[in-house]
């Protein structure tokens, strides 16, 4: 419990980091549809940018899991 209790304590930070992950997957996605028209270099920055964006996601998405998870298993009964 933990663990969970350790990635899940802050769920606002959580959402944070899923939404700045997102955008970044978002930014590399156009970086990735530029180079199609511009050089292939667009592509490979876009390809780390989705990779960035794709690990900043997970790790929010994790947290928020872990939160909801957790207040799930220590729900009180009235």
């Amino acid at each position: 419990m933990s663990l969970l209790e350790k990635l899940g304590q802050d769920p606002q930070r959580s959402m944070q980091r899923f939404l700045s992950g997102l955008g970044l997957f978002a930014i590399g996605a156009c970086f990735i549809f530029l180079g199609l028209y511009q050089s292939h270099i667009w592509q490979i920055i876009g390809i780390i940018f989705l990779a960035l964006g794709g690990l900043f996601a997970i790790y929010g998405y994790v947290g928020l899991f872990a939160n909801r998870l957790y207040h799930i298993f220590n729900r009180t009964k009235p």
